[in-house]
């Protein structure tokens, strides 16, 4: 018995029930439900299948195979013959068949001469039954590459909605945004090798760039050959990350040659299928470079055509299918492309033409193609029976006898009425559109198709933008809709301006900024909202959003998350920006709050798309917030890590050097916190390409002015939280940016106050010690410089002690003063009673400390006790701080209890210790001095591995010494000594004397 045989076997009670002994009418099918209901409502199935199923070759705990699994037998359907008739014809080999085209063992075995069927003639609405499908999973061709897509046998009744949902759920294929029905000659032909390039080049564009679909008939011959090896041509090309084509073959089950690979009830995962054309003789095989098959059975074998009228159903069914993407709402659109072809081509065009489908005749393909692309542009009153009795004698001279008079007449009425409808019909010459350019013509063919009935006036215009939109193809905007033809208003942009933001599609926001699109009108308060509220779950900036919205409701004590309002925004954009910058978007008091006219959140769309523009529209009172729309803007691309679009958008800014830096810092402060790491390295990447360009318009304005360029640096800028561009540069840590020479030259003239840069340290630090120099010639002041005049006498003064170099020169000193003081008092006047000096140091900590609490308590930003000990904690040095006042004042009540007095003493000199250490932070100022303790700082890390791997080997030989040399010491500070203190000394060649001995 065959394998197709084995597998498709019912039980007698199982063919009682599909074929019922009393009534006419078999029940064929389960009873059909319509194309629109909702597709989890499927029929399910109660018919079981044989016993002797294969397993299926998946590996165990795969939830969506499982899936799989129970949802196919239960929705999808086969159909077998269920009574053998002997047929008048023959199988190729001159065996007996049945009229349904099977060999007698391909039958079920009840099926040979069941009892009720006895004595009636064979009819397939009686004789051929539904039931479960038995053959589906994941087909893999043998050989070269290993080329593997998704399989399904199904039955010719089988409802559309249920192919579809198998698509688009279980297949987990994104619906398309154009559907392309590539139809012709199902025999291997000749096309010109400049125009078969051509042809594949295009198709694959226009598939590749719209996100659309191509349905063929999946066979490895003829047209579906040539689209199979130019979407081959193409993923052998191109790289991972611009995606799979999705090229769909619906073949007929009882054609394809080899299916008895196919076959596995509990599903192929994978069905090996082998490409065999030498031994395929009438049939088909299927072609590899397809990436989905759909097999439509009829319970016939060798019947060609089966699947046509289930891929005309489903073909029509996608396409009134309505896909929303960006806000903007359409109509899933479809176009029949058309090479060579005999008959049942001609009837593909004139079915399609007749229900509205556009359709690309691509002439040069030869025979039906040809026929209609050379009379396409006559009068249908020139196009007689004559001239198409000699087109087809040319174009069909082996089968030109077979083109009976009738035949001519149905041709000639069938062309007529095809080139009659010329807005459905686009001829693609090779001429005439240019090498590449069938992508164009395809697309053009649908724009000339929405020109119909359906569209009128700037309803038409719309519907062709959103179309351009949704495919992503703005050169045809470009040449198509935005021309003499029709004015737009930039008020009508702003819907699919939307569409193109949240889409992430650069070029048409370009393009809309080009047509007239002012930000400044585009922006308001509700868009803003609407545009956060349609970020992506899986970008970072929306995660942290929902937490921010979860810690809001939890504080409010309500059962709902709160709706997603601009402060929750502001409140993110200020972790991420640094306390330096105020809130953006400050949270508007109850009265004062913004009016939303509609629901934000809960936008419905309608097919056309029509009620996004309500958002735009303006209502009575309602609050627009327009304070920088181009800053708003691309911080909501910036925050989704979007290169092209950041970059448009950041191009429109006034403040630009601002928005670089601030961009950096939010990529920056995102990227420590992603996940994925391609991701975190596009952040830095964008971050470090925003500080070259705040350097780039730096050094444009320094070259140009050098003082109002600096004046640029310290410039409060209220639309990025009244900071500047220098404390943002410091927040995000760029210095690429602060090591500009002329960012250092003002950092340096800040650093040297009023005092003239051109003083030397020296004279700096002398008149420091002795003040009565600053009258003299010793210092010079930059005023005096530049105004050629000499200053007061007590302005020099204020001058000289109010610059930042010469208080940290005194504060330096200072600090210098308080450790030789505690040293002195710690070796030569330590006292049982503390000396005047010794007070003098206690008073001298009290400073210390005060200004530590004034650091921590310091808050003008209002951001809270709890955010500003954060703040201070991480500071490396302020822990440093911390710690030798902790030991000091232990040190110290140590050291007043005279009991305690000797162990008082040791901790203050190890607070000495600590207090010695914080002069690194001083020193981190010098050029000679900061690398270095830069250097040292980051290498403790490294030192302290190194220590902990030396640490072992001490240890270890320690213990191992101890163990030879001394014999049960008990003695836990001998221990010690012996374990650790010796070991180490002998790394140094300090051998101790008893090992010696």
């Amino acid at each position: 018995m065959s394998a197709r045989a084995r597998c498709a076997r019912v039980l007698p009670s199982e063919l009682n029930k599909v074929c019922p002994e009393r009534g006419d009418e078999p029940a064929t099918h389960p009873s059909k439900m319509s194309d629109f209901e909702v597709v989890p409502n499927l029929q399910q199935s109660s018919s079981s299948v044989s016993r002797s199923r294969r397993k299926a070759h998946f590996p165990a705990g795969s939830n969506e195979k499982e899936n799989l699994i129970s949802w196919i037998p239960e929705n999808i359907r086969k159909k077998e013959c269920t009574y053998f008739v002997e047929s008048s014809q023959t199988s190729d080999s001159g065996r007996i068949v049945c009229e349904c085209g099977y060999l007698r063992e391909q039958h079920l075995d009840d099926a040979a001469k069941p009892p009720i069927f006895l004595g009636k003639e064979w009819d397939p609405s009686r004789h051929i039954q539904e039931m479960p499908t038995d053959a589906f999973g994941d087909i893999r061709f043998t050989g070269l590459g290993q080329k593997t897509g998704k399989y399904v046998r199904v039955s010719s009744d089988t409802p559309p909605r249920v192919i579809y949902h198998l698509m688009t759920q279980h297949w987990g294929l994104d619906p398309p945004n154009l559907l392309i029905s590539v139809t012709g000659g199902a025999k291997n032909f000749v096309m010109k090798p400049r125009l078969r390039s051509i042809f594949r080049q295009g198709l694959v564009k226009v598939a590749q760039t719209t996100g659309a679909w191509i349905i063929t008939g999946g066979s490895h011959a003829g047209v579906m050959k040539q689209v199979g090896e130019a979407v081959r041509d193409f993923m052998l090309s191109c790289s991972h990350k611009e995606g799979d084509i999705v090229t769909i073959g619906i073949a007929t089950w009882g054609t394809v040659y080899n299916r008895e690979s196919l076959v596995c009830p509990m599903g192929g995962f994978p069905a090996e299928y082998v490409l065999d054309e030498e031994n395929q003789g009438s049939l088909s095989c299927l072609d590899s470079n397809h990436s989905h098959f759909i097999l439509v059975d009829d319970g016939t074998h060798g019947r060609y055509g089966v699947e046509i009228p289930l891929r005309t159903r489903l073909e029509k069914f996608i396409s009134e299918q309505t896909k929303v993407k960006g806000g903007v709402a359409i109509k899933i659109p479809i176009v029949c492309v058309v090479l060579e072809g005999g008959p049942g081509t001609l009837d593909t065009i004139y079915n399609a033409i007749t229900h509205g489908t556009p359709c690309v005749i691509v002439e040069g393909s030869g025979r039906v193609a040809d026929v209609i692309a050379q009379v396409a542009n006559l009068p249908v009153a020139k196009i007689t029976i004559a001239l198409i009795q000699s087109k087809l004698s040319v174009l069909f001279q082996d089968t030109y006898e077979l083109f009976t008079e009738s035949k001519l007449v149905e041709w000639t009425k069938k062309i007529q009425d095809i080139v009659r409808s010329r807005q459905l019909l686009t001829i693609f010459r090779e001429g005439k559109y240019g090498q590449q350019d069938v992508d164009v013509a395809i697309l053009q063919a649908l724009f000339k198709a929405s020109r119909n009935q359906d569209h009128f006036g700037r309803e038409n215009w719309d519907h062709q933008l959103k179309l351009a939109v949704a495919w992503n193809r703005v050169d045809i905007a470009r040449s198509e809709i935005f021309t003499d033809d029709h004015d737009w208003k930039p008020s009508d942009l702003h819907p699919v301006m939307a569409a193109a933001l949240i889409s992430n599609k650069p070029e048409f926001v370009k393009l809309f900024l080009e047509q007239g699109v002012r930000l400044k009108d585009f922006v308001t308060w509700d868009t803003l909202v609407y545009l956060y509220d349609n970020l992506a779950p899986s970008c970072l900036f929306h995660s942290k959003l929902q937490k921010v919205l979860l810690e809001e409701r939890e504080h409010t004590a309500g059962s709902k998350v709160p709706r997603l309002q601009m402060h929750h925004v502001s409140q993110v954009l200020r972790e991420l920006l640094g306390c330096s910058t105020q809130p953006l978007y400050p949270k508007p008091k109850q009265a004062e709050r913004p009016r939303l006219s509609i629901p934000v959140p809960h936008i419905k769309l309608n097919v056309q798309g029509s009620s996004l523009r309500s958002l735009y529209k303006r209502s009575p009172g309602r609050v627009t917030f327009t304070m920088d729309p181009v800053r708003d803007l691309l911080i909501w691309a910036v925050v989704q890590n979007r290169r092209e679009l950041a970059e448009i958008i950041w191009a429109q800014s006034q403040d630009c050097m601002a928005a670089a830096l601030a961009c950096s810092k939010i990529l920056k402060e995102l990227a420590k916190e992603e996940e994925d790491t391609d991701t975190t390295d596009d952040m830095l990447a964008l971050a470090e390409e925003y500080e070259h360009k705040a350097i780039g318009v730096f050094t444009d304005c320094y070259r140009k002015d050098e003082e109002r360029a600096q004046k640029l640096l310290t410039r409060v800028s209220e639309a990025w939280g009244k900071t500047t561009c220098l404390q943002l540069a410091l927040e995000a840590k760029n210095m690429n940016f602060v090591s500009h020479g002329g960012v250092q030259a003002f950092l340096t003239k800040v650093w040297w106050g009023k005092l003239s840069v051109d003083n030397g340290l020296w004279r700096v630090i002398t008149c420091m010690l002795f003040f009565p120099l600053l009258y003299t010639n010793l210092i010079t002041f930059s005023r005096e410089k530049r105004l050629q005049a000499p200053m007061g006498c007590l302005a020099r003064l204020r001058a000289f002690f109010t610059a930042p170099i010469v208080i940290f020169l005194m504060n330096t000193l200072s600090y210098f003063t308080f450790l030789l003081l505690f040293a002195y008092v710690l070796m030569v006047d330590f006292q049982p009673a503390p000396s005047w000096r010794e007070y003098l140091i206690y008073f001298w900590l009290f400073s210390l400390v005060c200004e530590e609490t004034r650091q921590l308590l310091y808050d003008p930003d209002g951001l809270g006790i709890v955010k500003m000990a954060s703040l201070y904690i991480k500071d490396f040095w302020n822990k440093l701080d911390i710690c030798a006042i902790l030991v000091f004042i232990a040190g110290l009540t140590c050291r007043l209890i005279p009991s305690t007095l000797y162990p008082g003493r040791i901790i203050l000199s190890l607070a000495f210790i600590i207090f010695c250490l914080r002069l690194m932070h001083i020193f981190t100022v010098s050029r000679t001095l900061g690398p270095k303790i830069i250097i040292v700082k980051r290498m403790m890390k490294d030192v302290f591995f190194f220590l902990f791997l030396l640490a072992v080997w001490v240890v270890s030989f320690g213990v191992a010494k101890q163990a030879i040399l001394i014999h049960n010491e008990e003695r836990v500070e001998w221990l010690f000594r012996g374990v650790v203190y010796h070991s180490y000394l002998t790394i140094f060649g300090q051998i101790p004397s008893y090992i010696d001995g």
